[in-house]
């Protein structure tokens, strides 16, 4: 760290900080993961002044970044830290002891006695394994990437008798997909349950955000599943993005997922995109695994995701 110079971040350095992680993601997969847009909108969600750092070296260049989230009021806390291959372990030691330093002030700030940490860390990176390893964090989980593509137009199925779908154009409707997805996710890996009100600004924040892809089925109409798809991947991949898909545990084994899903296929393939992707946890406490592949998703990469208690 002799010659490097740590700094906060604002929102202005979000095109800074995407080329270090553009940077790392080629070296590491061989293509960018993340846009511009998508640093941004990390940006925006934390506490720059307090929960997030950048490291520079002598000639301005960024060589290290990270941060500490909170989620909620819980013990969890989502942490990064991304450097630049090729810079030496000074950079990552120092990153992650900011980061494990805040992690348990933010547990503490939340009334905890202790901080429950987690990282994604992409199945192809052995070195950030081995860092993670040695930091003492253990393998938690792993998010499955799948995606289809289309060939041509994408027949929209027809819901069964007593099913309606609905599209988010009033407030009662995200409402009781909120509902739905709080609900449908209680039991899931890292699930932890926010306000409408906040569910609702964090959505609104992201650039990626499209309340036209919020689908909520009805059965008998009462609300009972929804889809949430967003522009994640639009302007890199050109293709859609199944950010939730919720049933509740009532509805389950309907083939209300099915139908969701292949609702989105349409969909997308009506705005020209290539495809559709999304990300499944593997420990998932409903088969969503089997569901995605029955309906043509194939895997595209794997995020494991470790765990450690500070």
């Amino acid at each position: 760290m002799n010659r490097h110079t740590v700094r906060r971040p604002g929102q202005a350095d979000a095109a800074h900080v995407y080329d270090l992680v553009a940077a790392y993601d080629t070296f590491t997969i061989g293509t960018p993961d993340v846009t511009p847009a998508d640093i941004a909108d990390e940006l925006a969600e934390l506490d720059t002044d307090k929960d997030a750092w950048l490291v520079e070296d002598a000639e301005g260049r960024l060589d290290g970044w990270a941060y500490a989230m909170a989620k909620g009021d819980s013990d969890h806390v989502d942490v990064e830290v991304v450097v630049r291959p090729g810079v030496g372990d000074g950079v990552s030691q120092w990153l992650w002891t900011a980061v494990l330093e805040r992690s348990r002030e933010l547990a503490a700030e939340r009334g905890h006695d202790g901080a429950t940490l987690d990282i994604g860390v992409y199945r192809a990176d052995e070195a950030g394994q081995a860092v993670v390893t040695a930091l003492g964090f253990e393998p938690a989980t792993s998010f499955h990437r799948l995606g289809i593509d289309f060939e041509g137009p994408v027949e929209a199925p027809r819901p069964p008798e007593g099913v309606t779908l609905h599209t988010a154009d009033t407030d009662e409707v995200r409402r009781e997909a909120y509902r739905v997805q709080q609900e449908g996710f209680a039991d899931h890996f890292g699930f932890v349950p926010l306000p409408y009100e906040e569910w609702l600004a964090r959505r609104q924040a992201s650039a990626a955000t499209d309340w036209s892809q919020l689908t909520l089925a009805r059965v008998d109409g009462e609300p009972a599943a929804m889809l949430l798809g967003t522009n994640h991947f639009v302007s890199d991949e050109n293709r859609g993005y199944v950010l939730s898909l919720a049933t509740l545990p009532a509805y389950r084994g309907r083939g209300l997922g099915r139908l969701l899903l292949r609702t989105a296929f349409a969909a997308d393939a009506a705005r020209g995109r290539r495809g559709t992707l999304l990300q499944v946890d593997a420990n998932n406490t409903t088969p969503a695994l089997g569901l995605y592949t029955s309906a043509g998703m194939r895997p595209v990469l794997v995020i494991d995701v470790w765990r450690r208690r500070v």
